[in-house]
């Protein structure tokens, strides 16, 4: 194996990486601007992430990674941002208090623009243009110029990242995310929702127990935890450009960290041993997550994780297993089995979206949410029958009152799709969704949770 460099991902086959910029001088040009601008997250950050993470990977932690399928420009507002925090606290809060753990919570923000497509075109009319491939690539409009790969799109994704990091460390640190103000998370357009309902109850509980502490002397002003969290961002490391762009040397370690981001992952399609992707990735001290579906067998899978962690670190490794609740059974039990007897520390997560994404009798493409459901309840009595521990779940959300997926507590049918359907790639979870989703597994984390220390227990 050669020695790692930044670049050295360019010498090996890609794929989804575009290669038809008209200007590759420009492309380069904006590479090498990026290189020189400030860090976008620090590598402390990242190593507070991974040992958060290994407490996952040992059962003490769940995961909660969601947020939209594709950042835009066009929808880039302070507002957007504050609603989807919002929303991940609130299921933050469902969740820690019915699974009793604490929960690591994880965007796809400040840099999940790239997505790779089924297609490399797309089809309208009768005309036939490149499909849009994520604004910091091209442009979701359909016409001939907006399709044509911009560099220059790169600095401004930089731009919106930057901004986002600065907003969003104001949220987490800055007092929104006191406990005490968990009664004014309920979002407006969910106020007489089930789950909202479910919610204050929730509240009134928290509240309650808040008084207590306060009473023996625990407050938001000694306990820090209380009034601030920790907020870790993640995208889909698509554009080796790019990121080899914001990689650098971290000063007190000497290691190389991709600072455009705490966690990165390896898609589906782009996870092949001997291309660029994992060479990249197996250079950076960043913790790395691998989407798995089916096609991956389990010696491959091994060979991945000892590829991207040949130290066997917890922490570093999450598996984000993505098949649809039809397929769960059949794929995931073998791949869970090996690599616990093979002794792989990893985090389990559990995608339910892109395997359950269908064609509308309306022509939408839309997620049932019920199967969205189904999946991730299959997802945990397979770690329940093998014996280890499904510790995350990975969402594409959005805090705005969408109408992207059908079912749930709204009922949204096919005919209600078009009534707000504003996703520019893959529909998502609204907020009264996701709220529903995380009341309606938290006792299933609370059993498998159980489950595990039983089993643990017992193997001791």
């Amino acid at each position: 194996m050669t020695k790692w460099t930044p670049s050295s991902w360019r010498s090996l086959p890609s794929k989804h990486i575009p290669d038809d910029y008209p200007d590759i001088k420009k492309l380069v040009e904006v590479e090498t601007a990026l290189k020189g601008h400030p860090p976008l997250v620090f590598a402390g950050e990242a190593r507070r992430l991974k040992a958060r993470l290994a407490d996952v990977a040992n059962g003490k932690a769940f995961l909660l990674q969601g947020g939209d399928c594709a950042e835009s420009f066009k929808e880039f507002h302070p507002d957007n941002l504050r609603d989807m925090f919002r929303v991940m606290m609130q299921m933050a809060v469902v969740l820690t208090y019915g699974a009793g753990k604490p929960v690591v919570k994880v965007g796809r923000i400040a840099g999940q623009f790239g997505k790779p497509r089924s297609s490399p075109i797309e089809e309208r009319n009768g005309i036939t243009l490149p499909s849009y491939r994520g604004d910091n690539i091209n442009g979701m409009e359909f016409d001939e110029k907006s399709r044509i790969p911009n560099p220059k799109r790169l600095l401004k994704a930089y731009g919106q990242s930057a901004a986002t990091l600065n907003l969003l460390r104001a949220f987490s640190t800055g007092g929104y995310a006191n406990l005490r103000n968990i009664h004014k998370w309920t979002l407006g357009f969910a106020s007489q929702s089930e789950q909202t309902n479910r919610y204050k109850v929730l509240c009134e509980k928290i509240s309650e127990a808040m008084d207590f502490m306060e009473a023996c002397g625990v407050t938001p002003e000694s306990t820090p935890q209380m009034s601030a969290t920790d907020y870790y961002t993640s995208h889909e490391g698509l554009l080796l450009g790019y990121e080899e762009a914001m990689t650098r040397i971290d000063s007190t370690t000497g290691r190389w960290y991709d600072t455009s981001a705490h966690m990165l992952w390896i898609g589906n399609r782009t996870r092949q041993l001997d291309h660029a992707h994992v060479e990249f990735m197996r250079g950076i001290e960043n913790p790395v997550a691998i989407k798995i579906g089916e096609g991956l067998e389990s010696d491959e899978l091994i060979k991945l994780i000892d590829r991207l962690n040949p130290e066997n670190e917890a922490g570093k490794i999450t598996l984000i297993a993505r098949y649809g609740h039809t397929k769960v059974k059949k794929y995931l039990p073998e791949l869970a089995r090996v690599v616990k007897k093979s002794g792989r520390h990893v985090v389990w997560s559990c995608d339910p979206m892109h395997g359950n994404t269908i064609k509308s009798t309306s022509g939408y493409k839309t997620r049932p949410f019920n199967n969205v459901v189904k999946e991730v309840k299959n997802v945990f009595e397979c770690h329940q029958s093998e014996g280890s521990y499904a510790g995350g779940l990975h969402i594409e959300m959005t805090g705005q009152d969408v109408t992207e997926c059908t079912g749930g507590a709204q009922k949204i049918s096919d005919q209600d799709l078009s009534a707000r359907y504003h996703t520019h790639c893959d529909p998502r979870l609204n907020a009264n969704q996701a709220l529903e989703l995380a009341f309606l597994i938290s006792d299933e984390i609370k059993k498998n949770t159980t489950y595990s220390k039983n089993n643990i227990k017992a193997a001791s």
